[in-house]
């Protein structure tokens, strides 16, 4: 009997859908025994394995039944015994199969339909896992397309055989697409999701900016110049800063171009959007101060920790450096990536003479003295009663109006401030109920013994139940860390362990 029947039309066919949807013809044809198979099993019984194979020469369709040779059988549809399989082939070994053919199957309106529908979804398996493949390294590009159609202000994008979502969100505001208008934007993701590849665009992504002058401006795309950073308001306006590796090349005028030519065209396929070149530089307040221009800044005063910079400038510039709605300052802290305070040379002015008097007024309320040493006291720096209590009394002594004994006597009544500070201090502390037990283990100052008494944080059980997060939360993270508050915790748990105090602690455990 013929197991086979020969269908050349399935091998046309496959080479048909392969080239329609790019994709390999070995996949097709996989997809075509897959659906065969499922035919297969709907006529001889879905709990056995059958099989098809299509010739990739002649076209020939083949249907057979798989069992395997094993010692115990689990599943007499696929298995069966091992003696029983040698009395139809000798040489079969464990876990070696016997393939019976099969006549080959009519297919039927139900079963030519269910066959269809397996081939069309395996074919769109293969084309998204192929679309995935080709973009998912394309992320980062900028990539030309055709409107498709517009749902609820998002545009479907085709690229080439494949479908990008531009989002409203990333759309430039007041610019409108219609279909088959062309458009050009930034591949920023690209996601396999079960409903196939996502690809998402972008046009007002930072990195779309910057990918444009790449196109533009060839001293960006050969390498000379570097973009370091873009910050952008899209539609509106963008700052952009580069820095150049030769010496000979100015990267601003680079990019700008004859007569602002590279620009421009960079300004016309954002819709107008003004864009702020400006020189890099590794000098963090050199680079604020580029990034602010036009305006002119006076003064720049950097805090590292906080990642915070104060800028001074003129009176007359206070509204050009914030630009309008606060959009030039917002920019260039974005580009810097800086928290940026602005003030004007009055304000900044103003401000120093409140601390110069606050600190006066410290000093001379602390150690009893007068406006005169006060201020001197401001003027060469002194910020708080702590930081003359520890100064060398020589070094003190030589600031203008001051002798040995003056400053001897300086220190002296500074140290005596501050022991009186921590005796009313311990004393509130013991007023509060915070035991010794605490005091002793040496690592905290007796305002912050204070501040755990405040919080109900009293003995030394109350500290061992904290967590270090919350010992952290209790006494501020410019305190303390976690790590420091875990070790703390741990220490005030030792007592849990020792072996007298273990068992009562064991015996209330219990009858909780």
């Amino acid at each position: 009997m013929d197991t086979s029947v020969a269908r050349p039309e399935l091998l046309l066919v496959a080479d048909a859908v392969a080239r329609e949807k790019s994709i390999d013809r070995e996949e097709v044809l996989e997809a075509m025994e897959q659906a065969i198979q499922k035919a297969g099993r709907a006529k001889y019984g879905h709990e056995k394995d059958i099989r098809a194979t299509i010739d990739r020469r002649t076209g020939d369709v083949r249907l057979s039944r798989w069992t395997e040779a094993v010692e115990a059988v689990e599943n007499e549809e696929t298995q069966i015994p091992l003696y029983i399989a040698r009395k139809f082939k000798p040489e079969i070994q464990l876990g070696e199969y016997l393939i019976d053919p099969l006549p080959p199957i009519d297919f039927g309106r139900i079963a030519a339909q269910t066959a269809k529908q397996v081939i069309v979804q395996r074919v769109r398996e293969y084309e998204r896992r192929r679309q995935f493949n080709d973009f998912k390294d394309r992320v980062g590009e900028i990539v030309n397309g055709t409107v498709k159609r517009t749902e609820y202000g998002n545009l479907l994008v085709e690229i080439g055989d494949a479908e990008a979502l531009l989002r409203r969100d990333e759309l430039i505001p007041r610019e409108s697409f219609r279909n088959s208008d062309r458009v050009r934007a930034y591949i920023y993701d690209v996601r396999d999701e079960p409903r196939g590849p996502q690809i998402f665009l972008s046009r007002t992504h930072p990195a779309f900016l910057a990918k444009l002058f790449a196109q533009e401006v060839p001293e960006i795309y050969d390498g000379i110049i570097e973009i370091k950073a873009v910050a952008r308001d899209p539609g509106s306006r963008a700052k952009m800063a580069v820095i150049s590796r030769d010496a000979s090349i100015d990267p601003v005028g680079a990019c700008v171009g004859v007569r602002g030519r590279r620009v421009q065209e960079v300004v016309k396929e954002l819709q107008g959007e003004k864009i702020d070149i400006i020189p890099w530089s590794p000098q963090a307040a050199t680079f604020v101060v580029n990034a602010l221009a036009p305006a002119e800044v006076s003064k720049v005063v950097m805090d590292e920790e906080a990642g915070r910079v104060e800028v001074v400038v003129p009176d007359d510039q206070l509204s050009l450096a914030i630009g309008r709605r606060g959009q030039n300052v917002r920019l260039a802290s974005q580009l810097t990536r800086w928290d940026i305070d602005i003030l004007t040379e009055a304000e900044e002015s103003e401000r120093r003479q409140e601390e110069f008097r606050r600190r006066s007024n410290l000093f001379v309320e602390a150690l009893d003295v007068d406006d005169v040493i006060a201020g001197l006291l401001v003027t060469e720096g002194f910020h708080s009663i702590e930081e003359l209590a520890f100064a060398d009394p020589e070094e003190l002594a030589n600031i203008e109006g001051f002798d040995e004994d003056v400053a001897s006597e300086l220190v002296r009544r500074a140290e005596g401030y501050l022991a009186g500070q921590e005796e009313e201090l311990d004393n509130k502390r013991r007023t509060l109920g915070v035991s010794d037990d605490i005091a002793v283990l040496g690592v905290f100052t007796n305002q912050m013994l204070v501040t755990l008494g405040e919080k109900g944080v009293k003995t030394l059980d109350d500290l061992a139940d904290l967590a270090g997060d919350e010992l952290v939360e209790i006494l501020g993270s410019d305190a303390i860390d976690e790590d420091a508050a875990n070790e703390i915790i741990m220490a005030a748990r030792a007592h849990w362990f020792d072996g007298d105090e273990a068992k009562p602690v064991q015996e209330e455990t219990s009858d909780v």
